[in-house]
């Protein structure tokens, strides 16, 4: 990536007026187009949202966007709307044993909506604070519940593949686990055994940090500085790690890059979320300083390899050892070019990973060190991402952010005619956390409070 320090956060304010409005659009056309009753809509053919079977972890993301829409504009049938379709259709989601997404679908909605409350954007109601707060509760217990014990007493909250895998994904569904256990609420099992959701968080947190993160040690042969293992698969009857793995980049031994995102952005919320614990709680687990440094060279390992494997303009392909990207020769020397004809871009990675990068600069420079390299990437990846080819302009298509790649090797994203891979479709994840990202640039030019998950526990967020 080829960083931009003469953008600034307030520079960016009418690409980001730009996506609102748009966004605004699409929301509306996929309430009008799409037929709910055929399931979850996943991301789009064509420029029509569809479904693809694997887990249901994008309906969270599809009116979580209404949330956010109406946090950014004020329109009040964004909230009515998001407030109806979580009641009737979120409650499945709260108690899914079967997912690792809780995080993604229950904090993007029910969250958020509770934090407009705690923000006094929202009229207090005791009873609307009562279902959202007991909601966020059940999740995070619920989500903590899928564990599995490795060596040394810690774990981690398997993956749908089972016991074996965790995914490096789930450290964006961690935040589950801390709402409810800032909420008061912990794991209850057989013989009442009580099990904090800190601890199950935590452990995830250092598990992903260890196994899912490289750092450039000697672990293997492809060890680089920040790369990530989409999948790391252990031996549930010694509680061994074996291998890494992956489902949706390439081989365990490359970098996927949504996957990476996932990493740059869950540890810098974990970084964020640690003032809000005492030393008492976190002494156990490995004390607030050790905690610290682990999420802190995690964060920063991932953002520098991103940085230093991504396009020009801030937007990475799908895998950064995609078998054919060979052919676009240096292509972190070039903008990023969707319509190639060897292997795909992930815009998503994209939105995941500039909010992570902005994070991770704000956390820095609010602690007098250096995290102008991180800011300024988050918003060179911004600026690319809120304008064309990236910036869906079309009335007729439902996506916001196009060029979004969803499972490359099982060949399910759409190749639109006269193309040689898939590119020009959008995803709900995507478009989500694009909305996202608007917000949180958005706030701080508007001098609002922060936005961090946190805003989910009153009293405790920024």
């Amino acid at each position: 990536m080829q960083i931009r320090n003469d953008l600034s956060a307030a520079s960016l304010q009418s690409k980001i007026d730009k996506l609102w409005e748009l966004s605004a659009e699409k929301i509306r056309l996929i309430s009008k187009e799409y037929d709910n009753s055929k399931g979850t809509p996943v991301f789009t053919v064509n420029g029509k949202y569809t479904l693809r079977g694997w887990t249901e972890w994008t309906q969270g993301f599809q009116y979580g966007a209404e949330v956010l829409q109406f946090d950014a504009t004020g329109d009040e049938s964004f909230l009515a709307s998001a407030r109806k379709n979580t009641v009737n259709s979120m409650a499945s989601h709260v108690s899914h044993f079967g997912v690792h997404d809780h995080g993604f679908n229950n904090v993007s909605t029910y969250g958020n909506l509770v934090r407009l409350m705690n923000e006094g954007r929202i009229e207090e109601n005791e009873w609307e604070r009562n279902f959202y707060e007991v909601a966020l509760k059940v999740s995070g217990s619920v989500q903590a519940n899928r564990w599995t014990n490795i060596k040394g007493g810690q774990g981690f909250i398997h993956s749908f593949n089972g016991p074996h895998s965790l995914f490096v994904d789930t450290i964006r569904s961690v935040r589950a686990l801390m709402v409810s256990h800032l909420l008061g609420h912990s794991l209850m099992g057989e013989n009442d055994v009580k099990t904090s959701l800190l601890e199950r968080g935590t452990f995830h947190s250092l598990a992903t940090a260890k196994y899912a993160v490289f750092y450039g040690e000697g672990r293997d042969s492809y060890d680089l500085w920040g790369r990530t293992a989409h999948e790391s698969v252990f031996n549930t009857n010694d509680g061994n790690f074996r291998c890494p793995n992956s489902q949706q980049g390439f081989s365990g031994f490359t970098t996927w890059t949504r996957g990476l995102a996932w990493a740059m952005l869950g540890f810098a919320e974990q970084l964020e979320s640690l003032p809000s614990f005492s030393d008492e709680e976190l002494a156990p687990l490995g004390g607030r300083a050790e905690l610290e440094r682990i999420y802190l060279k995690a964060a920063k390992a991932t953002c520098d390899f991103f940085i230093d494997n991504t396009a020009a303009d801030g937007i990475p392909y799908w895998d950064t050892g995609a078998p054919q990207l060979y052919k676009l020769g240096d292509y972190t020397a070039r903008t990023s070019e969707p319509y190639n004809d060897f292997e795909p871009i992930d815009s998503s990675a994209a939105a995941i990973g500039a909010q992570g990068l902005l994070r991770l600069g704000k956390y820095l420079n609010d602690r007098n060190e250096e995290g102008n390299r991180y800011w300024q990437a988050g918003l060179t990846s911004l600026d690319s991402l809120f304008a064309e080819p990236y910036l869906s302009t079309d009335p007729t298509h439902q996506g916001l952010i196009l060029h979004s790649i969803y499972h490359q090797p099982n060949g399910w994203d759409n190749v639109p005619a006269g193309q040689k891979i898939a590119c020009g479709e959008s995803s709900m994840w995507g478009d989500y956390h694009a909305r996202e990202l608007a917000l949180y640039v958005h706030r701080i030019n508007k001098g609002l409070p922060y936005y961090n998950y946190l805003g989910a526990v009153k009293g405790i967020g920024a």
